[in-house]
């Protein structure tokens, strides 16, 4: 059973090796390349989630639920609202970070729907990408960008938090530690 969930999780990856190696052997150059491109793309993930993971595991342990729920919790309304999306907006990092960040929210009783803003504000509204945007397309652009990311992130957290099914929300809840 041990060994079958383990090819059913890396079932992604396998296919892509089981694909890239016969290619990497019929064009050594293009293997050459692959190989270090990948290596490469672990030494960049290898240097950022480890002090991802610690800077989380400090915050987890030294800030108490209590201290994190009334502002991001069901009840904290447009509060926690404009907080979601000023903490996904002024993120730095790339968005595979944004996953473990969400957990640790969500373990310390954020609502699945500011959950959904903070992720929805880190891939689409961070700050940096505004002014960009502002500077090099202009303001029209960047402006209209931004308004249309504000308004499809709140509507896609609004209308994924209202379909989630009750057994969906559960296993998100039960995957984040929290009690159901």
């Amino acid at each position: 059973m041990g060994m079958r969930l383990v090819l059913k999780r890396w079932r992604v990856a396998l296919a892509a090796l089981a694909i890239t190696l016969p290619l990497g052997f019929a064009f050594p150059a293009a293997g050459e390349k692959a190989v270090g491109m990948l290596g490469i793309n672990i030494a960049t993930v290898m240097g950022i989630l480890p002090p991802v993971f610690i800077l989380l595991g400090l915050f987890d342990t030294w800030v108490p639920r209590e201290r994190v729920a009334p502002h991001l919790g069901e009840g904290s309304g447009l509060k926690g609202v404009a907080l979601a999306l000023f903490l996904g907006s002024a993120s730095a990092g790339p968005l595979y970070v944004a996953f473990p960040v969400a957990e640790v929210l969500l373990r310390k009783g954020a609502s699945v729907r500011n959950i959904f803003i903070f992720i929805g504000a880190w891939s689409t509204m961070r700050a940096p990408m505004f002014l960009f945007e502002l500077q090099n397309m202009g303001f029209a652009f960047g402006l209209s960008r931004y308004a249309a990311s504000f308004v499809g992130v709140l509507a896609m957290a609004w209308l994924t938090d209202r379909f989630l099914g009750e057994e969906d929300r559960r296993l998100m809840l039960a995957g984040s530690g929290d009690k159901v």
